[in-house]
Parts: structure tokens; C-alpha cells; sequence
């Protein structure tokens, strides 16, 4: 444990803002997994959770919690199932 004022404060700025990474990243993760399953059943509603599950990537690539390549990549292999299982 830090002795120091400000390292203790650093502690506690870094928890908080651990703990909201991870539910972002959580929250990301159950996204992918629900648009993979619809896209997986042939979902009526697979276009619109590939549109939500995209519009959640590009925000956590935005708070830097997802580098913008793997956003990119991520994006990317989710269109191209969606564009395989409507062919």
C-alpha cells in the first residue's frame, strides 16, 4: 500500500476506472455473442443486432478500450458473417 498522498489517490482513480473498462468490455463481449447467435439462427432481428453490436465497438474503441485495429477487425468479421448467412 503507497504511503504517498498522491499514490494513494492514483490508487483509487485507477480502481474506478478498472472497474468501468470492465463493464464496457463486458457489456461488448455479450453484444458479439448475441449478434453471432442471431446471425448464427438466421434472426429475424440480425441486421439491427450487428448494427448495435458495431455501434458498441466503435464507442469502446473511441474510450480507448479497444484498439482501433481490433475494432476494425471486429467490425469487419461481423459484416462478413452477416453478408454470408444472408447469401
Amino acid at each position: 500500500m503507497p504511503n504517498i498522498k498522491s499514490a494513494k489517490k492514483r490508487v483509487k482513480v485507477i480502481a474506478a476506472k478498472s472497474e468501468f473498462n470492465k463493464a464496457i468490455k463486458s457489456d461488448l463481449k455479450t453484444a458479439l455473442k448475441k449478434a453471432d447467435a442471431a446471425v448464427a439462427k438466421n434472426d429475424a432481428g440480425k441486421a439491427e443486432a450487428v448494427r448495435v453490436t458495431i455501434k458498441k465497438i466503435d464507442q469502446a474503441a473511441a474510450k480507448g478500450i479497444l484498439h482501433k485495429n481490433a475494432a476494425a477487425r471486429k467490425k469487419s468479421q461481423l459484416v462478413h458473417k452477416l453478408n454470408a448467412s444472408n447469401a
